[in-house]
This record gives structure tokens, sequence and C-alpha cells, in this order.
């Protein structure tokens, strides 16, 4: 490989300052995780981008089953009658809804809807599994992909065709329902954080930006490193409204008939789009190591002399580091060594170990940190410890700059001229009261195109500052905290 060409390989992403949209499609297709498919806003997910959803499925799929919750999957085709039972749920996804209108070369006697979200598919058979109390609590996830015909798409944030897990539970009270809608958004807090490294805020969404058909959403917000806002999970209680549309009742205990009390939740694989924009750089990718694909890539630096004894050693380190560590030995003898760094940099392969003659010499290898570009000399005989360690402080390293970040770009007006001024000049979050008229809120999002992510919860207010005060927009007295910017 020429060296123009490995000067190049980097020079083929736009930096992050310059344009960081057009950043974004660049580290999508270069570092191999999607391609775009002949159906517009569709997308292939390459395996590389692929190995990460099954990292995000593998982690969230077992705390979803620790929370005593079976998979189920249900059909992709909704009979256009039964989306039509409940109007505000129609209604919120009729833009977005994608048709069938005919099937086997004849024209079909009812139009099916493929499914956007499947709270009604899931519902008609609710009606049919449940009959009394001891049914209950019904707790079904399910791993599918779903279709909403969008306007403006971008990979893995926005497409056409997306990949998901929803949740659907089914409880014989509202007490119960609401503790399973807190629970489930704090597995999602818990797994984003700690998996992802990806902090985020709680909170409950506003009427207008609820859940179409639900009693009460509730949301984790993360803070792009353009100092946009991505909605990265939502947990609705649906209340009995659907069971009401839907004819789900039960026995209760006393021998009465009841509706019964549900909740839905989900995450897709948008969350694949905040590890990009929140940890990237210009380099490329910086995966956390507990879903990166490759975790530790094997470099060696061969030379005529030495090639077999530095190709053996590769191999051994490989094989005393895997399992459990995710390990890649990059062997092939056609591209150099600089081009191989650039490479997994771009595919933000956390750590790389570099092994050639003088690091043979001297018993051990030199390792490489993606998150930081600090080179350590690590000697072979601890070295499954020390990788192990190195994994960990990456990981940790990495959401503590992205918390950092978040702080840092969180901002407290005492103005609405300040509010807007933020807006235009600084980025980020902004904590602002708001009186609780949609009037108001409606005013801010037409005016500056910022909408309230969410009402946080006491915890997620920034350095607990939950003071109520004036409104930011009318300058009413009764305002509460909530979080407003700009969003994905």
């Amino acid at each position: 490989m020429s060296a123009k060409n490995e000067k190049e390989f980097v020079k083929e992403v736009t930096p992050r300052e310059v344009d960081f949209s057009q950043w974004y499609l660049d580290i999508v297709l270069k570092a191999e995780m999607m391609d775009y498919a002949p159906v517009k806003g569709c997308m292939a997910i390459r395996p590389y981008g692929y190995a990460i959803w099954e990292n995000i499925q593998r982690l969230l799929d077992r705390r979803i089953k620790e929370t005593g919750h079976e998979n189920a999957y249900f059909p992709l085709f909704i009979p256009e009658g039964l989306l039509q039972k409940e109007a505000d749920h129609v209604e919120g996804f009729a833009p977005e809804v994608a048709l069938v209108t005919q099937g086997g070369g004849e024209k079909l006697s009812e139009r099916l809807v493929v499914r956007p979200t499947s709270e009604a598919i899931i519902c008609n058979m609710y009606s049919r599994w449940i009959q009394s109390w001891r049914d209950l609590p019904l707790l079904v996830n399910q791993w599918c992909n779903v279709v909403r015909w969008e306007k403006n798409t971008r990979p893995f944030l926005r497409t056409t065709e997306f990949l998901w897990q929803e949740g659907h539970t089914v409880h014989e009270t509202e007490e119960e329902a609401e503790e399973e809608t807190l629970k489930m958004l704090a597995v999602y807090r818990e797994f984003v954080q700690s998996e992802l490294a990806v902090p985020v805020i709680t909170g409950l969404k506003t009427e207008s930006e609820k859940f179409a058909g639900a009693l009460r959403t509730y949301t984790i917000e993360a803070l792009m490193a353009d100092g946009r806002a991505l909605q990265a999970g939502t947990s609705h209680n649906l209340g009995q409204h659907f069971a009401r549309v839907f004819d789900i009742q039960f026995l209760d205990r006393s021998g009465e008939l009841k509706y019964a009390w549900q909740t839905s939740w989900g995450v897709s694989t948008r969350l694949i789009g905040a590890i990009i924009m929140v940890h990237g750089d210009d380099r490329g990718l910086k995966l956390p190591p507990r879903v990166a694909p490759v975790q530790v890539v094997v470099v060696p630096i061969i030379t005529k002399k030495q090639r077999e004894t530095v190709l053996q050693k590769c191999a051994e380190t490989g094989e005393r580091l895997s399992p459990p560590v995710r390990v890649k030995l990059d062997l092939r003898e056609e591209y150099s060594p600089g081009w191989k760094f650039n490479e997994w940099e771009m595919k933000g392969v956390p750590l790389r170990l570099e092994i050639g003659p003088r690091d043979i010499e001297k018993g051990g290898v030199t390792a490489v940190r993606r998150d930081t570009g600090e080179k350590l000399f690590l000697p072979q005989e601890d070295l499954p410890a020390r990788v192990d360690s190195l994994l960990a402080e990456i990981q940790d390293n990495l959401f503590k700059l992205a918390d950092r970040f978040r702080r840092d770009n969180t901002h407290r007006p005492s103005s609405y001229e300040e509010f807007t001024s933020l807006l235009e000049e600084k980025r980020g979050l902004i904590l602002a009261n708001w009186c609780g008229e949609e009037s108001c809120e409606d005013g801010v999002k037409n005016k500056t195109r910022a909408t309230i992510r969410c009402m946080p919860f006491a915890e997620d207010a920034e350095n607990g500052n939950m003071e109520a005060g004036p409104c930011i927009y009318c300058g009413r007295e009764k305002g509460t905290p909530v979080y407003f910017a700009r969003a994905y």
C-alpha cells in the first residue's frame, strides 16, 4: 500500500468541526458499518455494524430476561382496521405508515399495514390470551424490524426500516403498570450508561411529545457531540386505552370483569448512532469495549529476517487473550502496518497491540489506546490481566469524557434572551423553567426549533437545581425545570 494511499485514508473523512452531518455519513461508510440500499431511506447493515447490534442485543436481552420477561414474535403485517381502532394511535403514525394493497397478483380485500409499532397486533392477541388475573402479569418482549415512511432519513438514526426491541406487558393495576414502566426505564438507563458509555438524563415527556395513545411516556435523553439531543429510549405507561379499544379484560380476584393496564417500551438501532456521535473523532469510531466487535487487534511489525518469529508470537498472543477477549489478528501482508493502524482506528477498536522484533526482544508488546492515543509497553507475563484492566479503563474513560461534555454543555439561562443566545452561540442542553402551557412549548419550538426533551426526575436536574421559577417563555411564576434542546 503506497504512502499516498495511507495518508488519504483519513483525509476521506470530513472533520467534525467542518460539517458534523457529513462527518457522520463518512464514518458509517468508511468504517463499513452500513451501505445505502436501492430503496430510499433503507440501509444494508454490514457485518461490522451488525456485530455491534448483536452485542447490544446480547447484553440488553439478558437484562430483559432477568426482569422476568420472555421473548416472542408477532406478525409483520397488521390489518388496517386493527390499527384504526385506536384514534390517537393511528393519527400519530398515519404519516409514516406503509400499506400493502396487493398480494399474489390480487388486490387485497383489506389493506395491510407494515408494522410501524406492534401495539395493535399484540393487543389483538392479548385479548385472546388473557381471561383471569391468574394470567397476569404478562411480560413479553420481541426483537424485530419496523417500517416508518420517514421523509428525512439518516443511517441508524432515522431510517425507513430499522431494528429494535419492543416490550409489551399487561397488569392488574395502574400501580403495577407504572412500576413496570419505571423499572424498564431504569434498565435502559443502566444499560446505555454502563455498556455504551453514553450518559443520559431521564424524565417525563410532555403531553405533546408523548407516544400516541399513551397515558405517560418516560424517556432517556443523550447529548451528541454536536450539541443536539437524541432520544435514546422510551418507556410508556399505556393506561387502559388500548385495553378498552381491543377488549383486553380479565376476571379480578373478586370475580369482577376489569380492563387491564398495559405498558410498552423500546430501544432501536439508533443506539449505534448514539455511540458514533458521542464518542467518535476525526479519525473514526471510538467503540466502548463492551460492545466493540473487536476489542483488541494484534498487528505484526514484520521484517524479512524475523517474519516467522513475529507471526508465531502474534498467534501465541492472540491465543492467550481469546477468549474472553474478542481478538483480531491482522496478518494481511498486502497492507503496511501504517495502513492497518489507520483502518482499525477508523473502526474504533479499543486497543491495538503491535508486535515486532524489538517487542519480542524486550519480552512484551506495544499497546495503543484508541480513546487517548497513549502508547504503553506491556510485558508478556501478565498480558491478559493488563489487557483486561486497560479495556475496563477505556470503557470508564469514554463515559467520563462524555459525561464531562454533557455537564460542560448544559446551561441554565435566566432570561428568554439568554435562552435564544445559548441556542445560537453554544451547544447543548438548556435547563429552563416552563409553566406547563402547550402554547409556550409550541412558541419556543416554532421560534427556536428547540423542543422539551423531558421533565427531569430530581436526580437528573443538573447540579440538583430543581427550583421552580418564572417560565422562560411567558414569564409566569409557576414554571418548573425542563430540558430544552434541538434534537435529532
